[in-house]
């Protein structure tokens, strides 16, 4: 087995026993969703709540398979890894459109559990981390901005000796608090939004891996097995899209991230690595993204800051990292280690689009690392465009996506230039 695709701590402590059949006939839908994580389930749930339920959803393993069951179940404000980098193609007034836009997705997620009553354990808390006086500042620039977008938000900025209140670790120097932000359990949320999109009347079919594509005023999605004939499509596979639809597939290139998760700790030890019982990232170019859970466990991720590279043991090199924030962890086990791809555009924001010669052909991807969030906000925008329209939709699918040569020949190249060049950006933009 892959060692990527070793047991996560999603699904071993999964809620949901959801098993959904293979699809084994020739069906008619209104929408055709390719991909069973957070994007396709998602957009289908919106635009089920629009009144489209004529919808099926084809996984080609099980629900949560790629990155939804793989992250760090961070919720965190934004949308994109520098929105600086898209302001040429929005200008300033659309940049500023997109930034609120980027914070209604915790609010999504927490409405959602509330409706549709999830059971995903849900925790407000959320931290985001300096290690020196240009990362402070950063962080001041980002209260403000939060503040801003929305002054009901509980937002602080620590520093110094006030940053143990928030974690327990003497590396930071800052520390921006955001209340409004947290972490859930990402494979049970997953799966209660799929329980409610199945609630509407919507039909998921898993282990069906799609064959073949015929586009056309009616899309033909066929698997080994049956088809599905559609007015709409859409492909939510990300970092999973194996090529399948070139156009789409040459704008992304994968990297990845790798996770831990510890025995269970006792009270006292969480209570000092989190005092919140919170979710964790620093914001360096290449983050270290942590948090606890409701069984006492610290999930641990990051992933390789310059050479691209999978580890050899994921336990080990996980641990080394989460040694040097938390030091006295040294003598706790590793349970679990898992990792996964993280598909990423040129801009390291995300795709939303039509392809450009099937309008009815619609995308999603390229989250970078970012998806839990981004892409319950983005698929509610992606709904929008892809029902009655909307100017969101307009203006988040008009940025472009520059085409990446040689993404598979040159990956591990390419990959480790471009985690180079941002660690370099980094410095300039007081996120090193």
């Amino acid at each position: 087995m892959n060692k990527l695709d070793s047991l996560t701590y999603y699904a071993a402590t999964k809620k949901y026993d959801l098993r959904f059949p293979v699809l084994n006939e020739d069906i008619d839908a209104d929408v055709v969703v390719v991909g069973g994580g957070f994007s396709g389930i998602n957009t289908a749930l919106e635009l089920a709540e629009r009144g489209i339920t004529n919808i099926v959803v084809l996984e080609g393993r099980y629900l949560g398979y790629g990155g939804t069951g793989r992250n760090g179940g961070q919720i965190m404000a934004g949308i994109g890894h520098d929105l600086d980098a898209i302001r040429k193609h929005v200008g300033d007034e659309g940049l500023q459109q997109i930034f609120k836009i980027s914070n209604e997705g915790a609010g999504i997620i927490r409405s959602r559990i509330a409706k549709y009553n999830i059971d995903a354990d849900f925790c407000f808390g959320y931290a985001y981390l300096g290690f020196n006086q240009r990362q402070e500042k950063t962080l001041r620039a980002w209260e403000q901005s939060f503040k801003a977008v929305d002054p009901t938000v509980d937002v602080q900025l620590l520093t110094g000796s006030d940053v143990r209140k928030v974690v327990g670790s003497d590396v930071y120097g800052s520390a921006l608090l955001h209340m409004g932000a947290g972490h859930v359990h990402s494979l049970n949320l997953l799966l209660g939004e799929a329980q409610a999109l199945t609630s509407h009347g919507a039909r998921i079919f898993e282990n069906s891996a799609v064959i073949d594509v015929e586009y056309g005023e009616r899309v033909t999605v066929r698997t080994a097995m049956g088809s599905v004939r559609a007015s709409k499509m859409l492909w939510a596979c990300n970092g999973f899209l194996n090529g399948m639809e070139p156009e789409i597939y040459r704008k992304t290139v994968n990297t990845y991230a790798f996770q831990l998760c510890t025995e269970p700790l006792s009270d006292e030890l969480i209570q000092r690595i989190s005092p919140i019982r919170g979710a964790y990232s620093d914001i360096r170019p290449v983050i270290d993204y942590y948090r606890v859970t409701n069984e006492n466990r610290l999930l641990f991720g990051s992933a390789t800051a310059l050479l691209d590279y999978i580890p050899s043991d994921l336990k080990a090199w996980n641990r080394g990292l989460m040694l040097k924030v938390f030091p006295y962890l040294k003598d706790v086990k590793i349970d679990l280690a898992w990792g996964g791809p993280l598909c990423c555009g040129a801009n390291l924001f995300p795709q939303i689009g039509s392809l450009a010669a099937h309008p009815n052909v619609f995308y999603v991807q390229a989250y970078a690392g970012f998806g839990v969030t981004p892409s319950h906000i983005v698929c509610r925008v992606l709904a929008e465009g892809m029902s009655e329209g909307s100017q969101r939709y307009d203006l988040m699918s008009s940025i472009p996506h520059l085409n990446i040569f040689a993404k598979d020949s040159l990956r591990a190249v390419m990959t480790t230039g471009g985690k180079a060049w941002n660690q370099l950006s980094g410095f300039w933009k007081g996120r090193r």
